[in-house]
């Protein structure tokens, strides 16, 4: 299992086992290079043993707090401080940490185990169970090495995929034998066998009483602050840290705070495409104004079409669930020419969630979506790739889930007290679900497909309750985001932010022709696809016969929706009937 996750930490490895656990980790050395950072790592007079991925970055602190306690720290790494904040703390030692994490802390006496998952969700945390074992691991790759696991198609999950634009909830996922903890929660498993789940954060999307007579500028000041300390934060490594600069606000604004803080030579990396039929390939005018401004070492990568084929099939490799946006190649080609010149990133990911950057949030704040109804009703026809016969006109019977379980999922979601108003709503279910099984997931799949740590600053859970509950209008204006591009005009270029809101282009997959065609035609008719039948026949032919005419509301293409399913589902050797 290990072996499979080689990339994601290239610099060293280690295993672990007493009694019934084991435990086996892969290392990328960002804290505490020498090997007395080490894992699995092992506390003996603690009796404490922990293997995990992420980073602290509050972790300073927290040693100097502990050691005021009488803790002795055997190493200077932030590994370290989760043993000894869990022998202080018990379980809620994760509400001392600052950071992103997925870990496994074991009990040498009592043999129990704790996993647990960071806020947001930003460090991935998969499980698989038969009657015998529980295994776990950061990837879903990994386990599927494992073997014994159940790699049927869960029809609720694959309901999910075709109707809420490829977003799988937590537990599940689109394999019934693999499930992923949900992001802020905690899983002990009791030396008896018992299993004790916690949400341990829940973010308040509601008005707080102290901020009733706050002013604009007071927001927007709160904000800049809010933020200046969570890319501050982000730089505790002990290797260099870079950024990603698109050119759009959001990562410009984070290059301006850390050029304000006194980061002098930091390199910066922009990524742009051949353009096709027209269509920009890149974005460098904007991010050359910023790096420009701020004096950072930018690096243009140009990618040239001949390199997009071939790493396609990377790609989805590098995918532990599938993942229908184009940005994921953009990602993955970026990473592996940024991880040869450093070890981690900060990115601007998170920021139209967060602070309502998406056209579907001002539609939320109507007066007809003001009741959860209404709201759901709104939301589903921005967000939402098809409906539920949609959904059945596309699969096979053998995979039709009953009713409408998206639908009910994001009713549930809605009717949950802590957010009264549309908008409320909507960013609550983007911020806590889909972000984190879309843009989060991303780009940490992609980055440490290449051993490159990317930090999110946006996801800072102190800065997102304090969006959260920034009145929706502030957020929603001028285009979205409002309140942060008032805020950002004290630190970057006007132009940056009046520009026309972009992406990451990849003119090549936003229209499929030639070899792209080509090969998803290849995938659906493949022997192991006919022997799955997940899809329709006619449904195919229909999706082939135009295979750009068909575009979900938010513009992705429904060929590639369910050619990306099979091409995942072929690349990690997932064979047979999968009802």
């Amino acid at each position: 299992m290990a072996e499979v996750m080689v990339a994601r930490g290239p610099d060293s490895a280690g295993v672990w086992s007493q009694g019934r656990v084991a435990l086996g980790h892969r290392r990328l050395k960002i804290i505490d290079l020498s090997e007395a950072g080490a894992q699995p790592m092992v506390d003996a007079e603690l009796g404490i043993s922990v293997a995990w991925n992420g980073c602290i970055y509050n972790y300073e602190e927290l040693r100097t707090e502990l050691t005021s306690h009488g803790y002795r720290f055997f190493s200077h790494s932030d590994t370290e401080v989760l043993i000894k904040g869990y022998h202080h703390w018990g379980d809620r030692f994760v509400d001392h940490l600052k950071g992103m994490f997925a870990f496994a802390i074991v009990e040498r006496d009592s043999g129990r185990v704790l996993l647990g998952r960071d806020r947001l969700g930003i460090k991935p945390l998969y499980l698989t169970e038969d009657g015998k074992r529980i295994r776990f691991a950061s990837s879903l790759p990994a386990l599927l090495a494992g073997g014994g696991v159940d790699t049927r198609i869960d029809p609720v999950a694959l309901n999910h995929y075709l109707s809420f634009h490829s977003v799988v909830p937590p537990p599940l996922t689109i394999l019934r034998g693999i499930r992923k903890l949900p992001p802020a929660s905690l899983l002990a498993i009791e030396p008896d066998g018992r299993r004790v789940a916690t949400t341990y954060w829940t973010p308040d999307f509601s008005r707080s009483a102290e901020r009733a007579d706050w002013t604009e500028n007071d927001w927007e000041d709160a904000v800049l602050e809010s933020l200046r300390l969570a890319v501050k934060r982000r730089l505790v490594a002990d290797v260099p840290v870079g950024c990603l600069l698109s050119g759009g606000v959001d990562s410009s604004l984070i290059v301006g705070l850390l050029a304000e803080a006194g980061q002098t030579g930091l390199k910066t990396f922009s990524i742009g495409f051949e353009s096709v039929n027209g269509v920009a390939g890149d974005e460098f005018v904007y991010s050359d104004i910023v790096a420009k401004r701020f004096g950072t070492d930018h690096h243009q990568i140009r990618i040239d079409t001949a390199r997009m084929l071939p790493a396609l099939g990377d790609t989805i490799g590098a995918m532990s669930e599938p993942m229908v946006s184009h940005d994921c190649v953009a990602f993955f080609l970026l990473s592996q020419e940024v991880a040869k010149h450093v070890k981690v990133v900060q990115s601007g990911q998170g920021a139209d969630e967060v602070f309502a950057g998406y056209h579907w949030y001002p539609p939320m704040g109507a007066p007809e979506a003001a009741s959860v109804d209404g709201s759901v009703a709104a939301y589903r026809s921005a967000f939402f790739d098809r409906d539920a016969a949609g959904v059945h006109s596309l699969i096979s019977a053998a995979f039709a889930a009953d009713g409408d379980p998206s639908g009910l999922f994001v009713t549930e979601h809605f009717g949950a007290a802590g957010a009264e108003t549309g908008v409320d709503r909507a960013l609550r279910l983007d911020t806590t679900v889909m972000l984190v099984d879309d843009p989060v997931k991303r780009v940490d799949n992609m980055t440490m497909a290449w051993g490159l740590e990317g930090r999110v600053p946006f996801l800072d859970h102190e800065l997102v309750e304090l969006a959260a509950t920034c009145p929706p209008e502030l957020k929603t204006a001028h285009g979205g985001k409002g309140v942060l591009k008032q805020a950002a005009r004290k630190v970057i270029p006007a132009e940056v932010i009046d520009r026309p809101k972009g992406y990451f282009p990849v003119p090549a997959l936003t229209h499929l022709e030639g070899p792209y065609l080509d090969m998803v035609r290849d995938a659906l008719f493949t022997p192991a696809a006919k022997e799955r039948d997940l899809f329709r026949p006619d449904a195919v032919e229909r999706l082939l016969a135009d295979p750009n005419g068909r575009l979900t509301p938010l513009r992705g293409n429904e060929l590639w929706q369910i050619a990306l399913l099979e091409l995942w589902l072929q690349k990690h050797g997932i064979s047979g009937p999968a009802a």
